[in-house]
C-alpha cells in the first residue's frame, strides 16, 4: 500500500505507533536506521532528521559529518515482530546534505534516477529476486556456529527439512508487511534455503530485498538460529546466490529481450565488482550452478544468463552471478543502464551456449570469456570501465576498491 505524508501521520496516531525507524543503507548495502518518536515525524517530513555520517562506511569524515534523512511515505511498513501496543514501523529514506542536495553516496537515490531515466526513454523495468541463505545453529553463548540446522537436500520435505517452519514464518511475516513471496523451498546445501519474490518495479524490488534479509535474520534469531547470507558459508558446499529475474516493457510494445541479454553479457565483467563485492564472492563461481563463463541459453542452469521456460508476461531473463552481499540498489541501477545502452546501440546477441559448461572440455570452454576470477580483477575491470564511471560516483568506486 502506498501512503501520503498525511496518511502516515494518521496511521501513526490510529495504530498506537511509538517508534518510527528511519532506514537507509551504507554504500555496501548494509542496512542502518535511527528511531524517532511520533512527535518528531512532522519535523522528519519537513526538514529531515540529522545523522552523524562520519562513523558510516563511505559517508564521510569528521570534517563533513552531517547528513539528513528524509522518510519516503510510500515505504511505510509495520514490523510485525515488535509489540502490538507501542508498535514499531519503518520507512526508507532519501539522504541529503545540509544544503538539501542529494548525497552522492545514497545508493537508493542512484536507483531512483536510473528508473526515471528509463521512463524518460520510454522503458519500464521489472525485477524479481531469488535469495539463498543458510541456517546455522548457535553455541551455548548464542554465537553463530558452522553447524547446519539440517542435512536435507534440494526440495526435501520435513522431517529432513527442518527449515520448513522458519520459511513459513518468514513468508507469513512478509505478507503482514505487504510483501508477497512467490515460493520457498530447501536448497541443495545442508541447512540452505531459498525464498523467491514476485515481480516488482525496481525500487520496490530493491526495498523488498533489503527487508527480506532483515526479516529472515530476525525470525532465525527468534528461533535460536543464525541466518547466513554470505556468498560461500561452507567450503565444498553450494554458495548463496542472489538470482535476478529481469523484464522490460516499452511504450512501443516491441520485444527487447535479445538486446537486454546482449547488453548484460557486454557489461557484466565491468559490473561484477558490485554484483560480487567480497573476496568470498568469487569462491562460488564455477561450481554448484554458480556461473564462471559469460554465456547464455534457454533454461540451462550452467549459464550466466538463462531464459526460463515461461510464456506471456512471465517471460524474463535470469542473471545468476550476483550474491546476497551485493548492494541491490547499485546492482539494479547498473543493470537498467546497461540494458538501456544495449537497446540504444542495438547490441547483437551471440549464439546461445546450449551445453553444460560444468562438463565441457577445455577447447569448448576456451571459446567463452570468463567473469573476473577474484575481487582484485573485478576492481580493475570496474575502474577502467567508462560505463561504470558514467553511472557510479567516483566516491563509491573508490570506497569499493579500497575496501
Amino acid at each position: 500500500m502506498k501512503y501520503s505524508k498525511e496518511e502516515v501521520m494518521q496511521y501513526i496516531q490510529e495504530e498506537d505507533v511509538k517508534f518510527i525507524r528511519l532506514a537507509f543503507c551504507d554504500v555496501f548495502g548494509k542496512q542502518k536506521n535511527i528511531s524517532i518518536m511520533p512527535e518528531e515525524l512532522s519535523r522528519a517530513f519537513d526538514c529531515g532528521i540529522a545523522i552523524d555520517a562520519s562513523a558510516i562506511a563511505g559517508f564521510g569524515d569528521e570534517n563533513h559529518s552531517d547528513l539528513f534523512l528524509h522518510p519516503d511515505a510510500d515505504t511505510l511498513m509495520p514490523l510485525p515482530w515488535r509489540p502490538e501496543h507501542g508498535r514499531v514501523v519503518r520507512m526508507f529514506c532519501t539522504i541529503t546534505r545540509p544544503d538539501g542536495s542529494i548525497f552522492e553516496c545514497d545508493t537508493r537515490s542512484i536507483l531512483k534516477k536510473a528508473v526515471q531515466d528509463a521512463q524518460n526513454a520510454g522503458f519500464q523495468f521489472f525485477f524479481g529476486s531469488e535469495q539463498e541463505f543458510y541456517l546455522f545453529c548457535l553455541d551455548d553463548n548464542g554465537n553463530p556456529t558452522k553447524e547446519p540446522y539440517d542435512q536435507a537436500g534440494y526440495m526435501d520435505i520435513a522431517p529432513e527439512d527442518r527449515g520448513e517452519n522458519i520459511r513459513r514464518e518468514v513468508c507469513l511475516t512478509l505478507e503482514q508487511m505487504g510483501i508477497q513471496p512467490e515460493s520457498s523451498h530447501h536448497e541443495e546445501g545442508p541447512g540452505q534455503n531459498e525464498i523467491d519474490f514476485r515481480y516488482s518495479d525496481p525500487l520496490t524490488a530493491a526495498d523488498n530485498a533489503m527487508t527480506f534479509q532483515t526479516v529472515v535474520k530476525t525470525i532465525a534469531r527468534r528461533n535460536g538460529l543464525f541466518a547466513d547470507f554470505s556468498p560461500k558459508p561452507l567450503k565444498d558446499r553450494p554458495g548463496n546466490g542472489f538470482h535476478i529475474n529481469i523484464s522490460v516493457k516499452s511504450t512501443d510494445d516491441a520485444d527487447y529481450m535479445s538486446y537486454m541479454i546482449a547488453a548484460i553479457l557486454d557489461k557484466v565483467a565491468d559490473m561484477t565488482m558490485f554484483l560480487n563485492p567480497t573476496e568470498n564472492s568469487y569462491q562460488r563461481f564455477g561450481s554448484n550452478k554458480a556461473p564462471r563463463y559469460i554465456s547464455w541459453s534457454s533454461e540451462n542452469r550452467s549459464q550466466l544468463i538463462r531464459v526460463p521456460a515461461a510464456v506471456g508476461k512471465y517471460q524474463r531473463a535470469e542473471l545468476r552471478s550476483p550474491d546476497p552481499s551485493t548492494n541491490t540498489y547499485l546492482t539494479f541501477a547498473l543493470l537498467i543502464y546497461a540494458i538501456l545502452d544495449g537497446i540504444q546501440n542495438k547490441l547483437e546477441l551471440p549464439e546461445p551456449a546450449d551445453i553444460n559448461l560444468y562438463k565441457a572440455d577445455a577447447d569448448t570452454l576456451a571459446r567463452f570469456k570468463q567473469l573476473p576470477g577474484d575481487f582484485k580483477s573485478a576492481c580493475a575491470a570496474a575502474v577502467t570501465s567508462s560505463f561504470v564511471k558514467k553511472h557510479i560516483p567516483d566516491a563509491i568506486l573508490s570506497i569499493y576498491c579500497s575496501n
